[in-house]
This record gives C-alpha cells, structure tokens and sequence, in this order.
C-alpha cells in the first residue's frame, strides 16, 4: 500500500495539468470549460440531470402488423430505380434483390462509460455564494488553502460533507479547493471526523458512480486517506461497503497492461485498478474483524492481504 500521508492528492492535480497540458500539449481532460476566472457564475443546468445518471439507449424492435397477424422488423422504402425489368428472373432466383432482415442484437449496456456529471455540486453552489471561508494562496512552488477559520476550529458536520460532494468537480479552481480543502481537514480533525462518517457517504457514492476515471482516482485517494485520518473510521465505514465497493468491484480489473516496458508513473496514480486494490487492502487493514468478509461479499475476487 502506497503512503497516503505523504500524497499530496490536490499537488498533483496542477503539477500533471502543467506537465501533460502546458509542456506535452495534451488535451486538458475536463467535461466543462475552463474560464480561468474564479468571480464567473457557473450557468445554470437543467434541474432534472443528476451525477451518475445516464440514458436508456433506444433499440429497434418488431412491429406488429395486423395484416399478416405477426412481428416483421421494420424496413427502408425501396429505391425507386430499383424495379424488376425485363430478364431480371435470374436475379430473383438469386436473390439479389431480398431485403436483408436485421438480426436482433442486444444493446450496449456501456457499463464502464463515464456517465454525467454536471457542474451542480453543493461545494460549487456554497462557493460562488461566499459561504466558504477558503481562497487560493498562490505561491511559489505550489498552491495551498488561504483559510479564513482554522480548519480544526470549523463545524465538521456542516462544512466536511460539502467539501466532499465537490471532489468530482472537473473545473478550476473549484476542484482543486475542494481536493485540498478535504485534504486539510482530514489532516486537521482528529476526533471530529468519526462521527459525520455517514454524511460523506453520499457525496463518495456520488462521485464514483459518475465512473469518470479522473474523478475515481481522485475520490480513491481521499478515501485513503479519511480510513487513514482518525481512528475506528475503517470500522465506521465497513456498514457501508454496500454503497461504496459495486462500482470498485466493477474496475478493479482495469489495470494498465504496460507489456514489457516500465512504467515510471506510478507516482501519479492514474491506474485505477491498483488504486481500487490499494484501497481494498486499507479497507481490510483498518476495518476491524468484519471488514474482509464484507468486502468479499461485494468483491468475490478479492483475496485477503493479511496473514493468517
């Protein structure tokens, strides 16, 4: 297991965009556009998208025709210049001029395809409304939290949640606020951080359903380090395994298959299935005498780290 104490989670967020952006001329991987201006008010979204959700894909099916009394599959009008002609019995024979049927096949179910994730976040909301007592310190080697209140002095109940369902945020500077932002509470909390465990369910649940391998990677992070904040929250966490371990059960496989060269990005934590695999061992590690047998119910193939 990697140490999560040393991981700078909201760091690397700028120190990958400056590498991969600014010096490779990569493709900034966001779903929304950047303004480079933090007074800007988001635009409002339709109220009926929400993180996570997708569409049903619409697939063909037969018709029934009360002619013929039966299901045909629905057809394309002919080409007007395609009509039988003198001598064309050959071809008929042939068959040439059949219709193919289409043949039914299942849909797509696209399990593993980044759902939506509208710029509608409670942290987002707070933030352009001034209800937040953080701001953007820039400084010279790297960017930290300009707090107003002390984090350790702040109502966890109140402000931790919030913080929490704006880590799957994709624009500037409201994901790197938060990331840190939880970063820095996490660090600063000690006893406070146990008992609003089920508060911050949601927001995690939230943020690994949008399946958005940026925003996972991340969540997989700070879950790390909250098991890793304060003690009895791995055992706090263990009821909740049900909400959280379905979609790690579903990427675990989605390791990096690098053939027989190195890979020298380990550093970064962009696999996602060794993250997924870190976080399980942690799980088990902090989560008490149940942690393994829950999480072997969500996870079948998942093998114990301990030994015995």
């Amino acid at each position: 297991m990697g140490d999560v104490k040393i991981n700078d989670v909201a760091g690397s967020l700028f120190c990958h965009e400056y590498c991969e952006v600014k010096i490779k001329g990569a493709v900034l991987n966001t779903t929304t556009t950047q303004t480079g201006s933090c007074f800007d008010q988001t635009i409002p979204v339709d109220p009926t998208r929400r993180a996570g959700g997708h569409s049903m894909q619409k697939q063909k099916v037969p018709e029934y025709s009360l002619a013929l009394g039966e299901h045909l599959w629905p057809s394309e009008p002919m080409d007007p210049t395609q009509y039988l002609r003198k001598g064309d019995g050959s071809r008929v024979k042939a068959g040439e001029f059949k219709r193919p049927v289409p043949r039914p096949a299942p849909p797509s179910a696209a399990a593993f395809a980044p759902r939506d994730n509208p710029p509608n976040s409670q942290f987002r909301k707070f933030y352009e409304r001034g209800d937040l007592p953080v701001a953007v310190e820039h400084k010279g080697t790297k960017n930290v939290i300009s707090w107003k209140v002390d984090p350790d002095k702040l109502d966890y109940h109140h402000y931790l949640p919030i913080f929490f369902d704006g880590i799957r945020e994709k624009e500037e500077p409201y994901r790197f606020l938060a990331v840190k932002g939880v970063e820095d509470m996490l660090k600063a909390g000690k006893n406070k951080i146990l008992p609003v465990i089920p508060q911050l369910i949601i927001p995690i649940k939230t943020a690994l359903n949008t399946r958005d391998p940026g925003v996972m990677c991340i969540t997989l992070q700070l879950l790390q380090k909250l098991v890793d904040s304060a003690d009895l929250v791995g055992e706090a966490l263990v009821p909740y395994y049900r909400q959280i371990l379905p979609i790690l059960n579903l990427f675990k496989n989605k390791n990096m298959n690098s053939g027989d060269k190195i890979d020298y990005a380990q550093r970064k934590k962009h696999c996602l299935g060794e993250l997924i695999m870190e976080t399980l061992q942690l799980f088990e590690a902090k989560g008490g005498d149940d942690a393994f047998i829950n999480i072997k119910y969500m996870v079948p193939t998942y093998e114990s780290c301990i030994n015995m």
